[in-house]
């Protein structure tokens, strides 16, 4: 499951970098979840020509993340918003803890931006 929303951010990030091709077989792999039987069936290709795709594919936008960065840091300042949020609910941390906290956290999100 994990491997799928990997590749869900992936192309989030980086599909339309993708020619429109590989667009269409990336999502049927993995957002209509069709079988690479069915879609080389439908793109009148081999399954091996789809598999060959799916992994260039992969390398493609695995490439555009190592040099980017940007599911990473999109992750980072994710986990930083949760913690605010958390800090927030939080009715055991005092005022002025809970403003620091915050104003620490949110310099980090500016700084990570």
């Amino acid at each position: 499951m994990e491997k799928i929303v990997e590749q869900g951010l992936l192309y989030d990030f980086y599909g339309e970098l993708l020619t429109e091709h590989q667009q269409k077989i990336y999502e049927d792999v993995v957002y209509n979840d069709l079988s690479i039987s069915e879609i080389a069936q439908e793109q009148g290709i081999s399954r091996q020509g789809v598999h060959d795709l799916m992994k260039r594919c992969n390398g493609i936008l695995e490439g555009y993340e190592k040099k980017l960065h940007l599911v990473a840091r999109f992750n980072e300042i994710k986990g930083k918003v949760r913690s605010m949020n958390e800090l927030a609910e939080d009715d055991t941390v005092g005022h002025e803890k809970l403003r620091k906290e915050i104003k620490r956290l949110s310099d980090e999100i500016l700084e990570a931006l």
